[in-house]
């Protein structure tokens, strides 16, 4: 009785042996095919060698079966399982390179995302827009209330206070505007960049609390353009201001507007997550308002340039009229033409 019952014990420890013995040729040989493939592509690899990937990992598809299916040991099982998963990824899943995969993400993902956040966008824009209005009109009406949006000494003298000639020289036209704008305007000009790009970053950033944060930060923003604005349009500079203004604006503010979107495809995510769980629809939209962030940090980078150089270079107004017109009709263009949904 005992020597069968010691023939038992043996039996598995035989039975993989025997089975590693049979088919461990074809998985050494499907794992040196692999490895090849992974480090210099398929032009690694004969024809032959290339025929032979399928034929290899059916063939350790099936080894990986009768392991299962005989409960033979765990760490052959691992290995079979890794070496399945590994040769799946390589033969059938889809491989891009880096270039392929930046192509595809400024041609497809980035605009298909700020597609996907459109009503958000007009929600967001029309916020802005009720936020410039108000303090627009509280400025153009009781000029103290200039005071209460931006702060006196930021302002640099473009407040209330000042003459049409001193506002004028800011904007780049009079006898000293070129001293002007390489003084104090590249201060003030950077500070409207840095507060817009840190209002942008929070507002996406805060979306998660049901987006109210998102649309306090985003009507804020408006008051300060709003109040800026009424400082020329009170001095009869609208129109130059304007120019100044439209020919980074048009790239800042769309920014603006699609961070702010981001952040609101979140909070309603949270709010409404349908039949999903509140953390999987935020997940979920966090992979769209992600897409949508990182093109407007490229956005931002892009009003940067138009703003140091081009707003500072370029004087005539209507030209800044015409380039600013010209990226409002970029932008609106490369994400609006309509494109394939990519399959994924």
């Amino acid at each position: 009785m005992i020597a069968p019952a010691a023939a038992a014990l043996d039996a598995p420890s035989f039975s993989t042996s025997r089975f590693r013995a049979e088919r461990e040729a074809d998985w050494i040989a499907f794992d040196a095919l692999l490895t090849r493939l992974e480090k210099r592509g398929a032009k690694g690899l004969s024809s032959e060698e290339l025929l032979q990937l399928p034929v290899l990992y059916r063939a350790t598809l099936s080894s990986l079966s009768i392991a299962r299916a005989t409960s033979l040991d765990k760490a052959l099982l691992d290995h079979l399982e890794a070496l399945s998963m590994r040769g799946y990824f390589l033969i059938y899943g889809v491989r891009q390179s880096r270039l392929d995969r930046l192509t595809r993400f400024f041609t497809r993902d980035w605009p298909l995302a700020v597609q996907a956040v459109w009503k958000e966008t007009l929600i967001i824009a029309l916020v802005i827009i009720l936020g410039a209005l108000t303090s627009w009109l509280l400025v153009t009406n009781q000029p103290e209330w200039f005071y209460n949006f931006i702060p006196e000494e930021l302002a640099g003298g473009r407040d209330p206070r000042a003459t049409t000639e001193f506002l004028r020289q800011t904007i780049g036209h009079g006898p000293a505007a070129a001293e002007e704008e390489s003084g104090g305007l590249h201060i003030f000009a950077s500070y409207l960049f840095t507060h817009n790009s840190r209002v942008s970053i929070m507002s996406f950033a805060l979306g998660f609390a049901f987006g109210v944060p998102t649309m306090m930060l985003e009507f804020y923003q408006g008051i300060n353009l709003g109040a800026i604005v009424a400082v020329f349009t009170g001095k009869g500079l609208g129109y130059d201001f304007g120019g100044w203004l439209f020919i980074h604006g048009t790239t800042e503010l769309f920014a603006a507007a699609l961070s702010g979107a981001a952040g609101l495809r979140i909070g309603a995510a949270v709010v409404f997550p349908g039949a999903r769980s509140r953390l999987q629809a935020a997940s979920d939209a966090g992979r769209t308002a992600g897409k949508v962030m990182v093109g407007v940090i490229l956005m931002l980078l892009v009003a940067g340039l138009l703003e140091g150089f081009g707003r500072q270079l370029i004087t005539d107004t209507l030209m800044r009229y015409g380039i600013g017109t010209l990226m409002l009709i970029f932008w609106l263009g490369y994400y609006y033409v309509p494109r394939r949904s990519a399959a994924t």
